[in-house]
């Protein structure tokens, strides 16, 4: 029973402060194996702070709070080994890797989160597998990493990336930005593949947006709306429709009132 009690990325009461400026101001959310959790907000909000803050960027200080991964505090771990803990984070703009090709990068990172689990052979065979469902051609796997890549191609290799990983809670901070609509599609066939069963493991979402046109393309179980540091307002995906028809005025408006 205890462990059901503890499942889950739990985030209670996290304060983290930016070159000394209170960024976060008490957040709260937890985002349960295999559901889909939309964080919006407006731009300058905390969400990107919350997304480094969760995977232990040096430049981002925890000042109070808690953060567990299935039972296990990963504030007290460094940035590696919470990766190894299972949790992903996509970045906003991920970086390149000149000289470094696409297949060995992800046979890389797979033997360090899961050494040995996967034969060549089968390691083969998998990644061909997802590049299929990505709709992805296999010449990518020879390219450098993002060197050169488009903005969806970087975010097709993110995905792939999160597919051959496969981790316990993956963190996409503005996994949209700039995205067509082939590339937002295959953003979402992966998110709802890996929320179903990956491995005989259930994958649970945070997806970190400023628009709701992402949620297009992927169903979120919970909205939460950020504001200067805090989550102001939580609801269905109803909430998305919300932000899609009034902005986030009417969110202001409501905080303003107290309503929310």
């Amino acid at each position: 029973m205890g462990e059901c009690v503890e499942s889950g990325l739990r985030i209670a009461g996290l304060r983290a402060s930016v070159e000394g400026k209170e960024i976060l101001k008490g957040i709260d959310l937890v985002v349960e194996p295999g559901s889909v959790h939309a964080l919006m907000g407006p731009n300058s909000s905390g969400k990107s702070t919350l997304a480094f803050s969760l995977t232990g960027h040096p430049n981002y200080e925890v000042t109070a709070g808690t953060v567990s991964l299935d039972g296990e505090d990963i504030l007290a771990l460094p940035p590696d080994k919470r990766a190894k803990a299972g949790l992903f984070l996509s970045f906003q703009y991920p970086a390149a890797i000149p000289g470094v090709s696409v297949a060995n990068f992800i046979r890389s990172a797979r033997q360090s989160l899961r050494p040995d689990d996967l034969p060549p052979a089968k390691f083969r065979k998998m990644i061909y597998e997802k590049l299929e469902e990505l709709d992805m051609d296999a010449a990518f796997l020879s390219r450098y990493v993002n060197d050169g890549f488009s903005g969806g191609e970087k975010k097709r290799l993110e995905m792939l990336q999160l597919a051959m990983l496969a981790p316990k809670y993956a963190v996409l901070d503005e996994t949209d930005s700039g995205l067509d609509v082939d590339a937002l599609k295959s953003v979402g066939n992966t998110v709802g593949a890996l929320r179903g069963t990956s491995e005989g493991e259930h994958t649970g979402f945070l997806i970190i947006t400023h628009y709701p046109r992402i949620l297009q393309y992927i169903t979120a179980d919970r909205v939460h709306i950020m504001m200067d540091g805090r989550i102001v307002a939580e609801g269905g995906p109803e909430l998305a429709d919300v932000i899609e028809r009034e902005g986030y005025d009417k969110i202001r408006e409501e905080v303003a009132g107290g309503v929310a």
